[in-house]
Parts: structure tokens; sequence; C-alpha cells
């Protein structure tokens, strides 16, 4: 079965529901990055404070402690969770796209990895591995990335029709 190009072929009722998807899926994900920069102030040593606290600190604007075991299992639980169904998803409606095969591999793939290097790397980071932050933090910068690229193909692919094989 060819699926590589059968986005152009979609009638517009399925084009406008893909679309409408594909928009709320984005706003719920950068929601979620708003989050991450209210808690943690996207660098690494905010990231191993929102994890592992700040009490030592006593210049800190606001105090944080250490997650318990159940917190941290449980965000991490959710969120490979919740992400492995957002990336698979929106890997079902880009495997539609006209791309080049090695990078539609790279998109499709790519999300899972950095899902669990991000969640993996927050509990080795609370297990107190602090170099796992940059690792987190990469990873999460990747993730973005890709879901951000993967977005521009699809709306672009639903709405341009055909543009320039990448």
């Amino acid at each position: 079965m060819q699926l590589n190009g059968l986005i152009y072929k979609f009638p517009k009722e399925l084009k406008l529901l893909i679309a409408a998807f594909v928009v709320v899926l984005s706003v719920g994900f950068y929601t979620g990055l708003l989050f991450v920069g209210e808690t943690s102030g996207v660098e690494p040593n905010g990231i191993e404070e929102q994890y592992l606290g700040n009490e030592s600190d006593e210049d800190a604007k606001v105090m944080k402690f250490k997650k318990s075991e159940r917190e941290m299992l449980t965000i991490i639980h959710t969120h490979i969770l919740s992400m492995s169904f957002i990336f698979f998803l929106l890997g079902i409606i880009l495997v539609t796209t006209d791309l080049n095969r090695k990078l539609k591999i790279f998109l499709l793939i790519e999300p899972f990895v950095s899902v669990i290097l991000t969640f993996g790397g927050l509990y080795f980071l609370w297990m107190e591995l602090t170099w796992m932050r940059y690792v987190v933090m990469l990873s999460g910068i990747l993730m973005t990335l890709t879901f951000t690229t993967s977005v521009i193909i699809v709306l672009m692919q639903l709405f341009l029709g055909k543009t320039p094989k990448i």
C-alpha cells in the first residue's frame, strides 16, 4: 500500500478534521512547554531544582522540595503514556505526507527516543545523577523541534497541496 503522498488525496472533510486535531494538539503541547518554562525556567539548574528541590538555597524566591518517589513515578508514567499517544497519532498522519524516506523515518521514530531520554532522564536526575539535566534539556529540545517540524509539514501539505519534496 502506497502511503507516501496520500495526504493530498484526502477528502476536504478529513483534511479539516486532521487540521483541527493537529492545531488543538499543538495548543496542548505548547501549553505544556509554557508550564515547563514557568516551573523550571528552561535551564539545566531550573530543571534540577524542580525535581531535587532548593531547600539549601537561601536566596531562592520560591521554596521547592525534592519530589517524592510517588510524585516522580506519576509524572513519568503519565508523560510517557500521553506523549506516546501524541507522537503515535501525529506519526500516523505524518506517514501519509510526501517526504524523503529518511527524514520521515527520523520524524516518526525520534520523538519516542526523546520521550524515553527526557522522562527517564528526569528519574535519573531525581536519583541525583545531576548531569542528566543536560540530557533532559537536549532531548526535550529535540522532541519539540521534531513535533514542530512534523506539524508544519502536515499543515502545509494539507492546505498548500504539493510542496517541494524535503
